[in-house]
């Protein structure tokens, strides 16, 4: 199946499928119970008094909205602003027709459009697809960093 695919700015309007397709890829990382992100938390977060997250959509023609590429403004104390891609969702019954491809594509021209240093995303270890396309752009797979989170739990705690 060939699709007619526009890359797009997000709007609001696209929250429900661009949480859906979060709840899709949670789904595929073997998580699906992780997602306390609700549709109403992204309206806030990324429409609200202070937007902090910014996302592109792959929109079918033929089928609306297939794929996301989510990012947002990091900042690092040795290189100054960043991008940090959090997350490019594709449905999986269009994967590997160059969607995914399509939307880094957008979020790199965004970084370069807004002068960022740098760009940064993660990729889970064994999502070999993806691996395999960070490798064919050039991109740096540090293996040296450890990755480190507080709950909302344990934020409280502490």
């Amino acid at each position: 199946m060939s699709l007619t695919v526009t890359i797009r700015k997000g709007t609001q309007q696209d929250l429900a499928a661009v949480h859906a397709l979060v709840v899709e890829l949670a789904v595929y990382e073997k998580a699906p119970n992780e997602v306390t992100n609700t549709l109403e938390d992204m309206q806030r977060d990324g429409f609200g008094g202070q937007p902090i997250f910014e996302f592109y959509v792959a929109d079918a023609a033929e089928e609306g909205i297939v794929g996301i590429a989510l990012y947002y403004t990091a900042y690092s104390t040795w290189k100054g602003k960043m991008l940090f891609l959090e997350d490019i969702v594709v449905t999986e019954r269009v994967r590997r027709q160059g969607i995914g491809r399509l939307l880094f594509n957008a979020v790199v021209k965004a970084a370069q459009a807004g002068n960022y240093k740098r760009m940064k995303w993660q990729v889970l270890n064994w999502n070999e697809p993806a691996i395999n396309f960070y490798r064919s752009i050039g991109a740096n797979l540090d293996g040296e960093w450890i990755n480190c989170n507080l709950t909302q739990e344990q934020l409280q705690q502490l």
